[in-house]
């Protein structure tokens, strides 16, 4: 059962560029600095701790997710589609899927370097 990735999640990661950020997730995820879920993520951009929002590309409805792409914008933060939401929930370590994902700003982690280079490789989608 493969669902439909939306021709309206873009940027949309490729193959390896997709697995470094769900690596990225998991890092994070360890580490207790992501929010999960749309509603999560939207909070954590409001309050400005938000480094990195990560959204599944095969959402269905894919409208519960399209504010947030233009809240990054507002706010300067890079966001990025993956294309499974099955794969995000399991390197966000929960057993449910997960349409939304934000990874916090922590700069006393050993995944900084990490977010640093997976937003020039966003940088280079857009």
């Amino acid at each position: 059962m493969t669902a439909e990735i939306s021709e309206k999640a873009f940027p949309l990661a490729e193959d390896r560029l997709a697995q470094n950020i769900l690596d990225l997730v998991q890092e994070a995820s360890n580490a207790k600095a992501v929010k999960k879920g749309a509603n999560e993520a939207t909070k954590a951009l409001n309050r400005g701790v938000a480094d990195l929002i990560v959204l599944a590309g095969d959402t269905n409805p894919i409208e519960i997710l399209l504010h947030l792409p233009l809240l990054c914008e507002d706010k300067n933060v890079p966001y990025v589609f993956v294309p499974s939401k099955t794969a995000l929930g399991r390197a966000a370590q929960v057993s449910r899927n997960v349409v939304a994902l934000a990874v916090l700003q922590d700069d006393k982690s050993n995944f900084s370097s990490k977010v640093q280079a997976i937003k020039l490789e966003i940088e280079r989608l857009l």
